[in-house]
Formats: C-alpha cells, structure tokens, sequence
C-alpha cells in the first residue's frame, strides 16, 4: 500500500497529514512522535490529502465542525471503538473519559478508553482534544497540552 503526506501550515505550527489511495491515514504536529515518513511518498496534489487541508484551513478559520474527509483508522477493534465514539462528541465541548466509556457502552473501561485516545493519530479529524479530565483538567494530549488548550479555546471561540 503506497502512502503519500503533505506538510501544511496552520496557525499552530506544522502539521503533517498522511494518506493512501482511498483515505486520511494521520494528522501530525510537530510537536508529536511522528513515525517514520521514510517509505512514504511527498505528494502535495494527492486528492484525499487537498482535501484534508481545505478542510482544516475551514476548521482553523472557523467555518468547518465536522470534517468528511475520508478515514482509515489503523488499531484494534476496540480503538476504533472509541475513536469512532470521538467523532460524536459535539464540536466546543469536551467530556471526560468515563463519558467516553459510557459511550462505547463500556463504563469499566474508562482507562483503557483513555489509552486508545492517546493513541489516535487522527487528530483534530477525530477529536481526542475534546476529552478532559473527571475534575476538569486537560490531562494528557500527543501534540501537547498547550495545542490541546489552544484547540478547545478556537472550538468555543466560533461555537
């Protein structure tokens, strides 16, 4: 399976967003561990990946919610689970994560939930950023606390 990326500029720094022949594959910060690009392909004009950009230029300018570009999501069954149960959570809200076990109708497996959001690498697309600590807290994010705070701040800016 071939896979091409794009870096994009956004009002957060870098990103970088992969894909393959039919679907979104990972959406990066700079800030987080990116694997290794070495066996994929530079392609700024690849469909999925435009479309991806078009749609987070809307996102970070406040026109866009919800995206609809195409997906792949890479884990187990249980991760994709929870992944999907992200793209549920309303745009400029958050919940926390035994809202999100409560979602997957799982309630006893609020760290695993937990777990399998920091493992999303679609981020933004499927929103991780929007799930938060019981008590309030932002606990953890993979771009870092500081874009996640930043990420929910835009989302209640244009909600």
């Amino acid at each position: 399976m071939d896979i091409f990326f794009k870096l994009i500029d956004s009002p957060l720094g870098k990103i970088t967003i992969t894909a393959n022949d039919t679907a979104l594959l990972a959406v990066w910060f700079e800030s987080h561990h990116i694997p290794s690009l070495h066996k994929a392909t530079l392609n700024p004009e690849h469909p999925i990946l435009r479309l991806c950009e078009q749609q987070l230029t809307e996102y970070f300018a406040g026109q866009r919610q919800q995206f609809s570009v195409p997906v792949a999501f890479q884990g187990s069954a249980f991760q994709h689970q929870v992944w999907q149960a992200l793209t549920t959570i309303p745009y400029g809200e958050t919940w926390h994560y035994q809202q999100l076990a409560d979602a997957i109708d799982n309630p006893k497996a609020c760290r695993a939930v937990g777990s399998a959001n920091g493992k999303n690498s679609l981020s933004i697309v499927v929103p991780c950023h929007r799930v938060i600590t019981k008590s309030g807290d932002l606990g953890g994010y993979a771009g870092g606390c500081d874009i996640k705070q930043k990420l929910l701040d835009l989302e209640r800016r244009f909600k």
